[in-house]
């Protein structure tokens, strides 16, 4: 008997990530955590191996009161203070016109942007080497998905293929949706030019003469690009977009916080005028309340205590663990190039990804294992993730992967 919608996607989701995960504990019990490589974990790790919960974060959370912890936001959109300071600390005084729906984590703005613009059976953008839950929400919704080129041959960033893929849509849909990891992407650590991104917004004001455009930047791990101090810089390209282009950025709370587990996070929705975003401000509450109904009370309060009362604790720490991950990046990144080990071109973040064709991925993949070393596999690559490689780690790794890589091309 067959109980589920004859729409629904009834294969089983493929857990690319957690049974790699997995693997890599058993190796750890059999082999001794020490001749055990762990690239695999995408969140941040401390050099002795632990999960890093910042001091200054769960200090301020523990000033959070019970009643907090327990309360119901107050609202569906989330709490107004919360909003607000969301504003600020994502826009950085772009001037534009904006709105914020709190999110259960960054997962819950990305939904909200991939959801709520296209109509059943329309197609959304996304790069060919990207977050895989991108294209399961895109199904889930029951839309199409299209892949653009996010490197061209050189490795600069493919503008062409988005016009492309842009041009073959636009006039067979309403609206376009292009999704855009950046900065820090997930998982090669590209980061976007200024001129890049003004490059983007001049073609889509152009498309939206015809087309209205949405942008969709996913910005999850912003917070730890490592040049904090400019990493917005190019959301002043938003001030340009034409009244027919929307940008909804998906902010994670809960990554910035590296407080994975208490899943809060925003969508910022920016447009040319404000009747634009109050009417996905609108639609954007109506799912809120259908699927989550409330985002985490106690993390919004948290996040408002730590930035009104512990920001230049909180910022210090952080700063550290950037320094670390710059430190464990620049290592594999320079033994790449000594070794001749393939890599995407690398700024900053979580992830560097080695470029692999996909007909040799898998035996790759899988004889890395063998040799102890486990990293995730992408579209066109594999994943290896700084944020969790202790610099002991690191350091020779790149020699390691570049000889098994030879040895099987």
């Amino acid at each position: 008997m067959n109980f589920i919608k004859n729409s629904a996607d009834k294969n089983p989701i493929v857990d690319t990530v957690f049974t790699i995960v997995r693997k890599a504990v058993a190796a750890k019990e059999q082999y001794g955590a020490e001749n055990v490589t762990d690239a695999t974990l995408g969140s941040l790790y401390s050099e002795d191996g632990n999960l890093v919960a910042m001091e200054s974060v769960f200090k301020s959370f523990d000033e959070v009161t019970p009643k907090q912890k327990a309360g119901y936001a107050s609202g569906f959109m989330g709490n107004p203070d919360f909003r607000s300071l969301c504003t600020d600390w994502v826009l950085e005084g772009t001037e534009i016109h904006s709105s914020v729906v709190a999110t259960p984590g960054g997962t819950g703005a990305v939904s909200l942007g991939i959801g709520e613009f296209l109509e059943t059976g329309e197609t959304v953008l996304v790069p060919d080497i990207a977050w895989t839950s991108y294209a399961i929400m895109a199904k889930d919704k029951q839309l199409g998905c299209v892949q653009y080129n996010m490197f061209d041959e050189n490795d600069n960033f493919n503008l062409e293929s988005i016009k492309t893929q842009v041009n073959a849509l636009k006039g067979k849909q309403n609206r376009i949706v292009i999704v855009i990891n950046d900065p820090c992407h997930n998982p090669t650590g590209y980061s976007m030019t200024d001129a890049e991104w003004a490059q983007l917004i001049s073609f889509l004001n152009e498309v939206g003469k015809t087309t209205p455009c949405i942008i969709l930047n996913d910005i999850a791990y912003i917070d730890y690009s490592y040049d904090l101090e400019n990493s917005r810089a190019y959301m002043k390209n938003f001030e340009k977009i034409s009244e027919n282009v929307m940008v909804v950025i998906a902010f994670s709370c809960s990554k910035t916080l590296t407080s994975y587990g208490m899943r809060c996070g925003a969508a910022v929705i920016a447009a040319k005028d404000a009747e634009s975003v109050r009417q996905a401000e609108i639609v954007f509450e109506k799912s809120a309340r259908a699927l989550w109904s409330n985002v985490n009370n106690g993390a919004m309060h948290n996040f408002v205590n730590l930035i009104k009362n512990h920001k230049a604790e909180f910022m210090a720490e952080k700063e550290g663990y950037i320094k670390l991950l710059k430190a464990r990046s620049d290592i594999f990144v320079k033994e790449s190039a000594d070794c001749n080990l393939p890599l995407y071109p690398y700024k900053e973040g979580f992830f560097i990804t080695i470029k692999v064709d996909n007909s040799i991925r898998e035996k790759y993949h899988e004889i890395l294992m063998e040799n102890n070393i486990f990293t995730v596999q992408v579209n066109k690559g594999i994943r290896v993730a700084v944020c969790s490689l202790p610099v002991e780690k690191a350091t020779g790794l790149a020699k390691r992967m570049k000889d098994i890589l030879d040895s099987i091309s």
